[in-house]
């Protein structure tokens, strides 16, 4: 617990209880009852005392998970909730269903997302917000998911609306969702999705060296990475590489590289070659995966994107595999209820 280097309101709980002489047993309690979902509100906790559930409620409001579910939208394998944080920020949750019976949740860390990269509806929002580490744990925790009897996720992926690295609560919602003490996930099974913010990238995976990362490559040459993605300009794609080469080579770990396919734009045999040295170049480039993304139309994104066609994707991992490098095209759920990469936008945009 002595992780926890941001004052999530798990730590100002326990220092309350420690301050009143509530003996440790009770926090472990409270724990319990969120990490269960056997209690929404401080005063379903029916192993405390009356006065401490009051006590609590008082001094930290009443719900033990401080986001409101407004609204649901499914489709055949995916399931997304949009909901709202007690300061009215909205942010959108999905879970997906897999044939193999194992289902995967995709977190948001922000409300909204600053970086402006130009094929994502989150992006076109801008930033509206960072999650605490209450908001971004509460997703995964929530009641919600487990009324109906059903397991939690086997999987979570920071992969929803925001940059995870620019929100530095990301890394107390890690050592939450992960500490045994807590949530108690297998670090990996967590996945942190970053477009290259490299000096939190360093961080993570000092800090976290078992959760699984994916950077978002989308282009091998600079300038047009520039345009897809602008923080390349403040963190440079090779800046970004030579953080993960020092990880995979201690951790041995495997790390993913994105490649959105945008018909057009980063699609040709030039890319396929420039991408595939990329990769080639690494320290241990057997522990580099890529995963090809076929683009998926976003509200607020360039409108001039499009998606290449099924065959022309698989002819790009197939192009990869023929080079060398590990590849595979990302399964894409939900794009008919804007829940795939890049489609998330919780409202705030709307037509017309």
């Amino acid at each position: 617990m002595n992780a926890l280097t941001v004052r999530s309101r798990w730590m100002r709980l326990r220092e309350h209880l420690s301050a009143t002489g509530v003996p440790d047993y009770r926090f472990r309690q409270v724990v319990a009852a969120w990490r269960g979902s056997t209690a929404e509100t401080f005063a379903d906790i029916r192993a405390l005392p009356p006065d401490l559930r009051s006590d609590l409620a008082d001094r930290f409001g009443s719900r033990l998970h401080p986001l409101d579910e407004v609204a649901v939208q499914h489709d055949e394998h995916v399931e997304k909730v949009l909901f709202a944080a007690e300061s009215g920020a909205r942010i959108e949750t999905v879970v997906s269903h897999y044939r193999a019976g194992w289902d995967s949740m995709c977190v948001s860390s922000q409300a909204g997302c600053g970086l402006g990269c130009t094929f994502c509806a989150t992006g076109a929002v801008g930033l509206v917000r960072n999650l605490t580490a209450d908001e971004i744990t509460a997703q995964v925790m929530h009641p919600r998911w487990t009324r109906d009897g059903l397991p939690r996720p086997a999987s979570v992926a920071f992969m929803g609306m925001g940059e995870a690295l620019a929100n530095p609560h990301v890394f107390d919602a890690l050592t939450l969702l992960t500490d045994p003490a807590f949530a108690g996930l297998a670090a990996r099974r967590v996945t942190v999705s970053t477009v290259g913010f490299a000096p939190n990238l360093a961080r993570l995976v000092t800090e976290h060296p078992q959760v699984t990362v994916t950077l978002s490559v989308h282009s091998p040459f600079p300038e047009q990475r520039a345009a897809l993605i602008p923080l390349e300009r403040r963190y440079p794609l090779a800046e970004n590489l030579t953080v993960l080469d020092r990880h995979v080579a201690t951790s041995r770990r495997k790390v993913y590289l994105a490649y959105l396919l945008i018909a057009g734009v980063n699609d040709g045999e030039a890319d396929l070659a420039a991408l595939a040295g990329l990769v080639r170049q690494r320290s241990r480039p057997e522990l580099f995966h890529v995963s090809v993304i076929r683009y998926n139309e976003a509200a607020g994104a360039d409108p001039s994107y499009r998606a290449p066609t099924t065959r022309h994707v698989d002819g790009f991992v197939h192009g990869l595999r023929a080079r060398g490098v590990h590849a595979t095209r990302r399964r894409q759920l939900g794009t008919g209820i804007d829940a795939a990469c890049g489609q998330l936008h919780a409202r705030y945009l709307q037509p017309g």
